[in-house]
Parts: structure tokens; sequence; C-alpha cells
């Protein structure tokens, strides 16, 4: 919840997305993240579910994107930054490095555009090449959301 909704009647919770792995049982890992929009520290328990570590706004111990570059080749750092992808990007990206999960699609880019979204995806192939495509969805049949 964002600090200036406390104690409201009807508080607006502010979502983000983090990426998350999973156990041997479908459950998912716990880990620590901070809100991009505020800096405050979450415990990630389920989807879309967190507790918030009240007094802790910043722990040097969080990934962060800078870290990040350490574990993946240039040219997809390079990438990363110019399209502005967030950590959750960065993290999928480490996890398919680490983890040998070649030609998953990862979007970098999404734009909606007059009933339809435009989306730039990579996908990283076994060689190391990146592979990238742009896409366009239409959203809306006849001026209405589908």
């Amino acid at each position: 919840m964002l600090p200036q909704f406390k104690g409201k009647k009807d508080p607006v919770f502010h979502k983000f997305v983090v990426f998350s792995q999973f156990n041997d049982n479908s459950e998912i890992i716990p880990k620590i993240a901070a809100c991009n929009n505020c800096g405050v520290i979450h415990n990630i328990i389920d989807f879309c579910r967190s507790e918030l570590y009240y007094g802790t706004d910043d722990t040097a111990s969080i990934i962060t994107k800078d870290d990040l570059k350490h574990n993946i080749p240039d040219d997809i750092t390079k990438l990363l930054i110019d399209h502005n992808c967030d950590l959750a990007t960065w993290e999928h990206v480490c996890f398919i490095y680490e983890n040998n999960k070649y030609d998953e699609q990862i979007i970098i880019a999404k734009n909606r555009i007059m009933g339809s979204t435009q989306i730039k995806i990579v996908t990283i192939n076994s060689d190391g090449k990146l592979i990238i495509k742009s896409i366009l969805r239409k959203d809306d049949v006849d001026g209405k959301a589908l």
C-alpha cells in the first residue's frame, strides 16, 4: 500500500512486477523485493501477495540491475538498458542464461496504440544470438475492447 493511502477507508494498493521462481511443489520461492515506486521492502510470498517490511526502506542485499549486468553478455545488457527494462525483465534474462532456458520470449517494450498493442520481443537462442521481433496485437474489434 502506498504510504499516503494508509488509514484511508478504501486504500490504494500499488502493484509492481517481480520475477519469481518455483520450487518442486510449484510454490513460489519467497524473496525480498523493493517497490519500484516508493522503495518499500516487500517479502514476496505468493502470486500477487507480499508482506511489507516496515522500517526497512533500503538494503544492500536486494539484487539490482547493476548487479545483474555482470551475469549477462554485453549485447543483451545494452538492449535492456536501451529499452529501460524493469528489474523483473533483467532477472528473467539472467535466469535464461543461468539455466540454459534458451528460446524463451522476453517482452522488452510494449505500447498501446489505437486499439492495438505493439510488443517488442527478444529471444535468446542456444548460440547466444539475440532475435528481436515486433508484433502488433489487435486488442479492439470494431472499437470495442476484447
